[in-house]
């Protein structure tokens, strides 16, 4: 990823340069702007990347409110998403937004605002606040610039992301199963086969609901669960697994007590069969 991003901004960088022809000979403060805006250049290509964001920055504040000003904001922001300073590029790209908001590189600044949010994903496991961040700023990306270059990488990336979030819930939904908590595992399958299924994981949901159900006892919507599965992956692993499940000589998953689970399989009966 940082290989194609250093990419994009060898291109930037060229871009930059060739507008260098269309201004006027500058004054004493627009030279030193350039001066300092060059100096910045070569930082960055030396891999120097704090004294290029001072100089970014310096260029900036003496040409303010014009193109290079832009330029200055948005390599500042740059600099600091390669010293991995992930809060202050997405302020400083946030700011250049607002500052700058018909500069032709918007698209470019939002981009990397979702390609940051995306690369703080760690454990869907352990903390699902950072996926759903990367997840409404890609969709905000896309809804604004759908026909770009960028869009095609950050729709590769959104659905890795709905896998991941998907990923969660099997997840949780494994961990209920496991202390036989039917109910909230039922809810958390439920919101895969519902609003995550193109992931890779509602063939397995789908697997689990039929388990669930047939487990207490609920084996119509066993077998709904199962005919949907058989209906839209007739060739999957799960579903041959779906038809063990629905055989008299299947052993349901582990029970307590009697008493307490029929008492637990009324209760489950009275919420689903009204």
């Amino acid at each position: 990823m940082r290989i194609f991003i250093k990419f994009l901004i060898v291109i930037f960088l060229l871009s930059s340069c060739s507008n260098k022809d269309k201004l006027a000979v500058p004054p004493a403060t627009k030279q030193e702007a350039l001066i300092a805006y060059q100096e910045g250049i070569e930082a960055l290509m030396a891999g120097q990347y704090f004294i290029a964001s001072e100089k970014f920055d310096q260029s900036e504040a003496l040409l303010p409110q014009t193109e290079w000003a832009a330029k200055s904001a948005l390599m500042s922001a740059y600099c600091f998403y390669n010293m991995d300073f992930y809060d202050e590029a997405v302020l400083n790209l946030k700011r250049f937004t607002k500052l700058y908001p018909a500069d032709k590189n918007n698209d470019y600044a939002n981009y990397l605002i979702a390609i940051i949010y995306y690369d703080q994903i760690l454990d869907e496991e352990k903390d699902i606040e950072p996926l759903i961040i990367a997840k409404k700023t890609i969709e905000d990306f896309l809804k604004k610039y759908p026909n770009t270059d960028y869009a095609i990488d950050l729709k590769f990336k959104m659905d890795l992301v709905i896998n991941q979030m998907a990923a969660k819930e099997i997840s949780v939904a494994r961990y209920y199963m496991n202390n036989e908590k039917w109910i909230p595992a039922i809810n958390r399958l439920k919101i895969i086969v519902e609003k995550y299924d193109k992931t890779i994981f509602v063939e397995e949901a789908l697997f689990r609901l039929v388990e669930i159900y047939y487990t207490i006892g609920l084996e119509n919507e066993a077998k709904a669960a199962a005919a949907l599965l058989g209906y839209n992956y007739n060739s999957s692993e799960w579903y041959e697994r779906s038809y063990k499940v629905l055989n008299t000589s299947y052993q349901p998953l582990k029970k307590s007590k009697e008493n307490e689970e029929q008492k637990l399989i009324n209760r489950i009966k009275n919420i689903f069969i009204k």
